[in-house]
């Protein structure tokens, strides 16, 4: 695939994106959820070994292809590893599945309701090797935890001039204004929400697009105005914090919009697992996910 063949198969591709990034403090959590406990390892490179290898274990799966999952987001270290003796992009891209790298390094204190992304100030070194490797484009995110315009207001604009930055390098940018799912004002976090992405897209110039990963809303259908828009190539969901049976239920709700899920994908797999155990949990969660992007009950 090309640059043009993975843009037409976010645009008009029948599936979802994978979201095998978490990094940091949140790896040891993902490998306890895959029955890996911290007993395991000693180092921090131990660790991230076995997430590499978790990783690995889903990329070579013959159930993990691109007819149903369109696309993957990368934690740097799993773009810099290989799955099945070459590259992980390239890994993905022999699949028909397009790669992404998440590209934030976490998150300020909260501010106004948010929390910012930190500083990123070897982000053009690192889109210079991305690209190179065959990666498309990147994923940011920060998060959202109450309605205050002020603090939304600059999440969106710290993520468009990421996003701006993303697209100087001929990369796409997946901006993730995260809301929280238990913010007691959500609703009012989604609609505020809804009016600063759309000020932020009309600043774009004509013919540029991005994509946005956004938390399924209060109210399904709050985010069709994105999903329509010209300088959107793809609405994309995160579960969080959703088990996968409501996550997908949620998501069905939502026309044009795919999954991006994460936990929800891994939730079923276990180390301990054979490999035909672990094709079949992997192959059931893609399944489900599948449905809930592409069959829509709105």
């Amino acid at each position: 695939m090309n640059t043009a063949d993975m843009t037409a198969k976010l645009a008009e591709g029948n599936g979802f994106i994978a979201a095998l990034d978490q990094s940091g403090g949140s790896t040891p959590k993902a490998l306890a959820g895959y029955g890996v406990t911290e007993d395991a390892w000693s180092t921090e490179e131990e660790m991230f070994g076995l997430i590499h290898a978790m990783r690995e274990r889903i990329i070579t799966s013959p159930v993990f292809t691109g007819e149903k999952v369109i696309g993957a987001i990368l934690f740097e270290r799993t773009m810099d590893g290989t799955a099945g003796g070459v590259s992980v992009p390239q890994a993905l891209i022999a699949k028909g599945i397009v790669p992404f790298i998440k590209i934030d390094k976490g998150l300020e204190d909260e501010v106004n309701g948010v929390q910012l992304m930190k500083p990123m100030p070897e982000l053009d070194a690192l889109l210079t090797k991305a690209k190179a490797l065959g990666v498309y484009g990147t994923k940011e995110r920060s998060v959202i935890n109450s309605a205050n315009r002020e603090g939304i207001a600059a999440v969106v604009k710290q993520q468009f001039e990421v996003g701006n930055q993303v697209l100087a390098h001929g990369m796409m940018p997946m901006i993730e204004p995260e809301v929280n799912i238990k913010s007691a004002t959500r609703a009012e976090c989604d609609a505020i929400l809804l009016e600063e992405i759309l000020k932020n897209l009309a600043a774009l110039p004509e013919g540029v697009q991005v994509m946005l990963k956004l938390s399924l809303p209060v109210v399904p259908g709050t985010f069709d105005p994105l999903v329509e828009h010209p300088k959107v190539l793809r609405v994309v969901a995160l579960s969080g914090g959703y088990k996968r049976p409501e996550a997908c239920v949620e998501l069905a709700k939502n026309k044009g919009i795919i999954a991006s899920f994460s936990r929800a994908l891994l939730e079923d797999l276990r180390f301990q697992m054979s490999d035909a155990e672990f094709d079949a949990a992997l192959g059931e969660a893609i399944d489900a996910i599948h449905k809930g992007s592409t069959v829509k009950t709105a």
